[in-house]
């Protein structure tokens, strides 16, 4: 497998309470099964979609309990290189540098608005072993009060080029790589509470949107947006039952016209 490039999203993982839990509410609305808990890492436990590696769980930290909530990592060749270019670019270095085995190296950090985010250098493990498939990570979008911090820090850190969606109704931005889009940048509107803090909204894919948000609700999940047709698919956002944001995406049911947009000088 190919080294991700620098600033690629390749790893998603997330703290819950009650792991097993989880492992039953993800297992049902994504198919995902789990490996053994790693014990030696904090009972990291890796989730598997036709048996490749495409998340992970782990039980939290002390004083942690109740806090679950995705966190997206970014590909990166040098994570302290990375960590200092976080700080030069106005972010917070939430967890230092640490090696971690034999898998890589990883790094936790925050943009000036206060987006938590990681850093992953792979080692033995690359990342996501399959993507934009039924199960499989698919997209990813920062969601924030202050865009123009993290429109200024993002491509900062990593080498993105960034495009504007021209469309008075919405503040989006997308940061791509190559010209390969990689993620997208969400204002936060009036419609959020203000306890909700900045975050990285991750997407899943699924085969069929509304049979996953059926699943999802059935199983104590939130439906907070959607399901909604869009030129990329049809998609909905969701809360888990210990309160983690998500979304899920099927992507080969689309409507519409694809938005225009303009590149960021």
């Amino acid at each position: 497998m190919a080294v991700r490039p620098e600033g690629m999203p390749c790893w998603a993982d997330a703290m819950f309470t009650d792991v097993e839990g989880a492992k039953s509410f993800y297992g049902d609305v994504l198919g995902w099964t789990f490996g053994e808990a790693a014990a030696e890492y904090g009972n990291y436990t890796q989730a598997y979609s036709d048996g490749k590696a495409v998340a992970a769980i782990v039980p939290p930290m002390p004083g942690q309990e109740g806090q679950s909530a995705w966190c997206l990592y970014f590909a990166s060749p040098d994570v302290a290189a990375t960590a200092q270019k976080v700080r030069d670019g106005g972010g917070r270095v939430v967890m230092e540098p640490m090696q971690v085995g034999d898998f890589g190296s990883m790094l936790l950090a925050s943009d000036p608005s206060g987006v938590v985010f990681g850093v992953w250098q792979a080692g033995a493990h690359e990342g996501f072993e399959k993507k934009a498939e039924p199960g499989a990570y698919c997209w990813a979008e920062v969601f924030t009060r202050e865009p123009g911090l993290s429109d200024e820090f993002f491509p900062t850190v990593f080498p993105y080029s960034a495009q504007q969606l021209e469309d008075d109704k919405i503040d989006f931005r997308i940061f791509s790589l190559a010209g390969d889009p990689v993620l997208g940048r969400m204002k936060m509107t009036e419609e959020f509470p203000p306890e909700v803090r900045p975050y990285i909204n991750i997407y899943f894919t699924v085969e069929n949107c509304d049979t996953a948000v059926a699943k999802a609700t059935e199983r104590g999940g939130v439906l907070r947006f959607g399901p909604m047709d869009s030129p990329f698919g049809r998609f909905a956002t969701l809360s888990d039952p210990q309160g983690a944001a998500f979304s899920v995406i099927d992507t080969t049911t689309t409507k519409g016209d694809m938005p225009r947009t303009s590149e960021v000088r």
